[in-house]
């Protein structure tokens, strides 16, 4: 039944003179040769759509070239992969920039030899295809293709890598996580809380944003603020908060904690320390344990954090709020 539905289309086609039955007995019996010959003229008959001449088989043959660029993508990065994880001393970031690309070179490649197979396309038929396709991308595709051209930025000028830590502004609020990976339109980050937010590729090149891990340190600096009485012993106040950083997990020693002096506001003397750490996607519990130090020290060595007060009193009927921080300015 299958022949017979075959033979009819063929027959059909090119007006074949013999009636499909005909044919069918043909294939069991003496017409073995002249049925695998119409079978692949018909399959290789051209048809012309618009510049391109196209056939059965060229267009099964670009379907394979594309598959085949696929495999042999996936085979070479798998080889790489294997001989760049015993290089110590390459980047993990240039790894990955390096595959990314290979993989797009090799896709790009299988792309162009597909349609020059599957369409007979030379390379000025696709350059008014591409010309025709950019100016689509104009008018309705402009911020994909704006990503897309973001994300190659990422990879050749690489101010963010995969394995670094960024702080990012979402509209909402500030949002902290390291990138695990840089894709052709979207930058995926991993957020502390174990969830992974996707940015388009063209935020991180047109926006603000803090790479904790740029550069060749992977240190990065924790601040923490602090006031203190203006009777407080300064030096007192200065080793207390080193003391605070001492033995907090994730604090480097090399370098060391250091404190400074940083002005005489109104009402307190302020100070901030400095402690480095090799891990910044826990700054915030860092900091928290460090303040929980500060905090404990200071009741120990009497130093205390002022805090505004006010009072209140009545002159002559009338009731007054007076800042007792801005009456020691005055006297």
């Amino acid at each position: 039944m299958i022949f017979a539905l075959l033979l009819s289309f063929i027959d059909m086609t090119f007006d074949a003179p013999r009636s499909a039955s005909a044919q069918i007995f043909g294939v069991y019996f003496q017409d073995t040769p002249n049925l695998i010959e119409r079978v692949w003229s018909f399959l290789n008959h051209k048809l012309m759509v618009g510049n391109f001449t196209l056939s059965f088989m060229s267009v099964s043959l670009a379907i394979v070239t594309l598959f085949a660029a696929m495999t042999v993508s996936g085979m070479i990065r798998k080889v790489l992969q294997n001989k760049f994880s015993v290089m110590h001393r390459m980047d993990a970031g240039l790894r990955y920039t390096l595959l990314r690309l290979l993989h797009y070179i090799i896709l790009g490649l299988g792309f162009l030899f597909a349609i020059r197979i599957g369409f007979n396309a030379d390379l000025t038929t696709l350059a008014v295809v591409f010309t025709a396709l950019s100016v689509g991308i104009g008018f309705g595709l402009q911020y994909i293709a704006g990503d897309i051209a973001s994300g190659f930025i990422l990879l050749f000028e690489r101010p963010v890598r995969v394995g670094d830590f960024v702080t990012i502004d979402n509209g909402r609020g500030l949002i902290n996580g390291r990138v695990t990976s840089i894709n052709l339109r979207t930058t995926v980050i991993e957020t502390g809380d174990n969830f992974s937010v996707i940015v388009p590729n063209s935020k991180l090149v047109n926006q603000v944003f803090t790479n904790w891990s740029y550069g060749h340190s992977q240190h990065s600096r924790i601040v923490i603020e602090v006031s203190v009485a203006y009777d407080s012993d300064v030096d007192l106040v200065d080793a207390t908060l080193v003391h605070s950083a001492d033995g907090v997990s994730y604090v480097l020693d090399d370098p060391r904690p250091k404190v400074q002096f940083l002005r005489f506001s109104e009402s307190a003397l302020d100070f901030r320390l400095l402690v480095w750490t090799d891990q910044p996607r826990l700054g915030p519990q860092i900091r928290s344990d460090i303040n929980h130090r500060i905090i404990r020290l200071f009741q120990d060595e009497g130093i205390q954090i002022p805090y505004p007060r006010q009072e209140l009193y009545l002159h002559n009927g009338t009731l007054v709020a007076t800042n007792e921080d801005e009456e020691r300015a005055a006297a």
